[in-house]
């Protein structure tokens, strides 16, 4: 790798990596944080989504590997009024999330942290409001054997199957997906983090 600063990603999503990607943003490593993500007594989905981001950059940030990067994590949470659904692990919970979200307006709350080398964390968050159509039991046993509700907030992915459910969207797509470009690149350059443009070095 070159010397100076380099982009760590903290974080074990496979979308976050392609979202950078598609932004013009290739992590030069990637690490996994490991935290309690066990929401604390009274937080709200925008707090709970902020304190995740914060805690994975920090933790990260204490990583050999990597001294002197700029450091980016994320959280998405998916939010029905005060309610934080969980990330689906089995069916009976992915049941559970589609049931809560059918005919229903809910909250995708995206929040970003970002540090450069020996600075604390800077934060953001975005909003994204889903409208899902009313799911009969059979689209949501179908989308139940496709398996993409696995690991996934609310127990579905915009980007795949459950596309056919959103029926209305206001705010970031991105944001659904795992990680609010617009808010993540403004993050980035207010921290000093710059974007690689195709003709570096040519």
């Amino acid at each position: 790798m070159p010397a100076g600063p380099q982009l760590v990603l903290a974080s074990a999503s496979p979308r976050r990596r392609d979202l950078l990607a598609q932004a013009g943003r290739v992590p030069d490593l990637i690490l996994i944080p490991d935290i309690d993500e066990t929401p604390v007594r009274g937080e709200t989905p925008e707090a709970h989504a902020l304190r995740l981001a914060r805690e994975k950059a920090d933790q990260v940030a204490r990583c050999p590997e990597s001294r002197g990067a700029f450091i980016l994590a994320a959280d998405t949470v998916v939010a029905c009024g005060r309610r934080i659904l969980p990330k689906a692990e089995d069916e009976d919970t992915a049941r559970t999330c589609l049931r809560l979200l059918s005919g229903r307006r809910h909250r995708v709350i995206g929040g970003v942290a970002a540090l450069a080398p020996g600075a604390r964390a800077r934060t953001r968050t975005c909003v994204t409001t889903v409208a899902f159509k009313r799911l009969t039991d059979k689209e949501i046993e179908c989308y139940i054997a496709s398996g993409e509700w696995h690991g996934k907030a609310g127990g579905y992915a915009i980007q795949g199957r459950a596309a056919v459910f959103v029926r209305f969207i206001n705010g970031s797509y991105s944001n659904v997906v795992g990680l609010p470009l617009y808010e993540t690149e403004r993050l980035l350059e207010s921290i000093g983090c710059r974007r690689p443009c195709p003709g570096d070095g040519a």
